[in-house]
Formats: structure tokens, C-alpha cells, sequence
């Protein structure tokens, strides 16, 4: 598909359009329809920890998250909702498993939303009139959260495995049982731990239904490898107009899902652009300590949200055209940089001074954005 089928609201092309999908109100928010992606996180703090948890929710809403999922195991987690729900900055939503009394008990507190697993929850499609009634009664969204980990031995046998078919067929006989009780504000996802496995289960589920669907990759793993499984899986499904929020699951502290999320989402062009870092990767050309540079200058704005573009080249043969096009820039070498302000040469100082004087100037941009 072009790069030039959509366009976001700074008009930078996009790969392709948006799918049509239904709004679903998350609290103060909305996913699906024409409402922006949004990211999401999952705090890691015991949900009864009041303060922990709304220390951590803190953390995740600086760095750009825009909803977060709360673990609810136990009774006492679902007795703490009310007050994470008043004092949280973000839309809260309740993880729920295994026991149908918590859903309805989060949805009182107050949520915003409420992951439902079918697969965990004991004679679920039983409790599904209440759980539909209690939610619009309280305006409550619900997100159906299909997991390969924890899919019904009969679909498991019927399909040989947690194929992307039975994911799918998973998830709408659930929809559809929430159908038949006239209830539709409700997202879907269907996670697998394979890349594969997950871009063709939601292929398969965007042609199938019009509900706002929540992209993740399972269990992807440690930092690397499952910032790598989630930006494979995530760039070829938002690259073909198919989801409406994500969640990178890593085996990382959440503030970093978010940064990832967030990332991932501005780099093809689904976000506004915030800070962008352009580095090169080095080579037997560069005669500076780029990988130095680049990241002192990263740790000196990593605060700076205004929509920057600062590059920090390290030789003569891409430097000078990168720190030009950029709107901050240092093209080095032979032990020394030329500052680059929106294409124009503004000073020559020694290498121990380009960090500084970067950080000086992009100060200085990123203030003059503001007041704009």
C-alpha cells in the first residue's frame, strides 16, 4: 500500500487508512472509530497497594500512557478500585480472572473498562445477562481477552492448537453472546506469543467483526526481544489500518512499555512527534565517540517533549545532509562539531563541548515551540 493512503492530523502520509470500527467510551476516552490509538500498560504492583499502584500509574501517565489495566486476583484488590479509580490520572481498567463476582464488583468500583478471559472465568457464558446489565447500567466498556495460554480444550482440539482459527472463533462466540443481550461496547484481542500466529488471528478477526481491537503480542519476552516481536506484529497490522490500541507486553518495569508503545506509534506516524534522536550507527569512518554523544544527548532531553528532531552524526559522509534536514544537528569529526539550527551552521566547538552546546540549543527550540 502507498505511503501515501492517509494522513494524520500533522499531515504526515501514513500507510493506510484506518479500519471503520466501532467508538467504545473508556472513561474519559474512547478506542475505536475515529478516536486516536491509544497506548496501555499494566501496572505491576499489588492492586490492594493503593499507593504503590497509583505511584506506578503516575510513572506510565508521564511518559505517555493513555489507559491502564490494574490486576484484580483477589477480593482485596477489588475492594482497592474505588480509590485507584477516583485518584487516577488515566482510565482505569480491571483485569479480571476466574471469578465472575470480581467483574461485577470492578464495574461498581467505577472502572473505566473490564478485561474479561472467558477461557479463566468458570461457566463465563453463564454470567454474561449480569455482567452485560451491570456494565450498561454503569457505562462500563468491556474488553474480551482471548489468550492462546487459556483457550477451551474444545476449540483446542477442534483446531489442533491455539491457531489463529481458534483465537478467532473464541472471540466471536463470546461477542456474540454479548450480542444476544443487545450489549456491544466491548474491544477485542486475540494475543498469541508467535508474531505470526497473532498478525494472522487479527488478519482473520478485523474481516470478521467491526469491534475496536486491542493489538498485543503475549508473553513476547524480555525488553529486546519483545520490543522486536511487538514492533514486527504492530507495524504490520497498523500498517494495513487494523487496530485501535496497543499494549507492548515486556518482561520490563511498565514505564518502558509505554516508551516503546509510544515510539512505535510515531514512527509510523499514528502519534504526534514528541523528541526524535537521529544517530548514526558508526562505522571505521567516524572519528568522534558517536555512541557516546548520542547517548549523553538522549539521557539530556529525555524530558523534553516538544516535537524535535536533533541528529548527532559522527563523520563527513552523511553527517553534514542529516544535521542539516534535522532541526538540531552536529556533524563531527577530527575531534570537533558543526552546530546545525534548522539547516544553518550556528557554531564549530570542540567534542567535549557538543553535548553542552546541543543540549543548550535544544533547550532554547524546544521553549520557542512552546510559545508558539
Amino acid at each position: 500500500m502507498s505511503a501515501t493512503a492517509g494522513s494524520t492530523p500533522e499531515n504526515r502520509p501514513i500507510l493506510a487508512a484506518r479500519r471503520l470500527t466501532r467508538r467504545v467510551p473508556v472513561g474519559t476516552i474512547a478506542v475505536g472509530g475515529d478516536a486516536p490509538i491509544t497506548v496501555q500498560t499494566m501496572t505491576t504492583t499489588p492492586t490492594h497497594d493503593v499507593d504503590a499502584t497509583l505511584q506506578q500509574i503516575a510513572e506510565v501517565s508521564a511518559a505517555g500512557c493513555d489507559i491502564v489495566r490494574v490486576a484484580c486476583p483477589r477480593f482485596e484488590d477489588a475492594e482497592a478500585l474505588p480509590l485507584l479509580v477516583a485518584a487516577s490520572p488515566l482510565p482505569v481498567i480491571a483485569d479480571i480472572h476466574f471469578q465472575p463476582k470480581l467483574v461485577l464488583a470492578a464495574i461498581e468500583a467505577g472502572c473505566a473498562g473490564v478485561r474479561v478471559n472467558p477461557g479463566n472465568i468458570k461457566a463465563f457464558d453463564d454470567q454474561i445477562a449480569a455482567i452485560a446489565a451491570a456494565a450498561r447500567s454503569h457505562g462500563t466498556s468491556l474488553r474480551i481477552g482471548i489468550n492462546a495460554g487459556s483457550l477451551d480444550a474444545r476449540l483446542m482440539a477442534k483446531h489442533g492448537g491455539a491457531t489463529p482459527e481458534a483465537l478467532v472463533e473464541s472471540a466471536l462466540n463470546e461477542a456474540h453472546l454479548f450480542e444476544a443481550v443487545d450489549f456491544y461496547d466491548f474491544g477485542i484481542s486475540v494475543k498469541h506469543h508467535d508474531v505470526v500466529t497473532t498478525v494472522e488471528a487479527y488478519r482473520q478477526l478485523s474481516a470478521a467483526c467491526d469491534y475496536p481491537l486491542h493489538l498485543g503480542v503475549t508473553e513476547a519476552g524480555p525488553l529486546m526481544q519483545g520490543t522486536v516481536k511487538s514492533a514486527a506484529a504492530f507495524a504490520i497490522l497498523l500498517g494495513q489500518g487494523i487496530g485501535d490500541t496497543i499494549r507492548v507486553s515486556l518482561s520490563a518495569p511498565p514505564v518502558e512499555e509505554v516508551k516503546v508503545g509510544c515510539q512505535l506509534l510515531e514512527a509510523l506516524h499514528l502519534r504526534p512527534r514528541t523528541l526524535e534522536i537521529i544517530s548514526c550507527p558508526t562505522c571505521g569512518r567516524c572519528q568522534v565517540d558517536a555512541f557516546s554523544l548520542a547517548e549523553q544527548v538522549t539521557a539530556g532531553l529525555k524530558d523534553i517533549k516538544a516535537p524535535l528532531r536533533v541528529a548527532v552524526m559522527g563523520c563527513v559522509v552523511n553527517g553534514p545532509g542529516e544535521a542539516r534536514e534535522a532541526d538540531l544537528g552536529v556533524a563531527a569529526g577530527n575531534g570537533k562539531g558543526q552546530i546545525f539550527v534548522h539547516g544553518q551552521v550556528v557554531a564549530t566547538v570542540s567534542e567535549a563541548e557538543i553535548v553542552p552546546t546541543l543540549l543548550s540549543y535544544a533547550r532554547q527550540l524546544a521553549a520557542e515551540t512552546a510559545s508558539d
